[in-house]
């Protein structure tokens, strides 16, 4: 499979807005870490090569634990070290949003989340959740592939 347009070489304007929002998610307050292990969870279901590759490696450099990370996928059976309390309430949510509209039990995801996060987060982890999807899906629909060699500074 190939990738069916050279994406990243066009439409520069919403490339740039999304490369932007994705920053500045990246710089609010859910802090880094937090950001990635979202990425990489919703990335994972969606199933984007592309972007799992990519925040398993930014989760590397920040210094996660490879054990940790290969038990993304499987967050609620991993021990209680390798991700907090916190942290699984974002990858509850992250999950319960990522499966809308077929699937609606945001409910209790958002009881959990709401013991760890308050509005201003709730809303930062919402565009977290929303620009991942974007990516995902925009990677998937043009088959964007992982790249052999990563692009520097990626």
């Amino acid at each position: 499979m190939s990738a069916r347009i050279p994406f990243f070489t066009l439409a520069p304007a919403p490339l740039k807005a999304m490369i932007g929002l994705s920053g500045a998610v990246k710089q609010s307050s859910l802090g880094a870490r937090l950001v990635e292990l979202v990425n990489l969870r919703v990335s994972q279901i969606n199933g984007c090569g592309m972007c799992i590759d990519m925040h398993w490696r930014d989760l590397v450099k920040q210094g996660a634990d490879y054990r940790h990370l290969n038990a993304i996928a499987g967050w609620r059976e991993a021990p209680l070290s390798f991700f907090s309390a916190r942290e699984r309430a974002a990858l509850g949510w992250a999950e319960a949003v990522n499966a809308l509209p077929h699937k609606d039990d945001t409910d209790k995801a958002y009881a959990e989340l709401r013991e760890h996060f308050n509005d201003n987060e709730v809303a930062e982890l919402a565009y977290a959740i929303s620009v991942i999807k974007g990516w995902n899906m925009i990677n998937l629909s043009l088959r964007n592939q992982i790249p052999e060699v990563p692009a520097p500074g990626m």
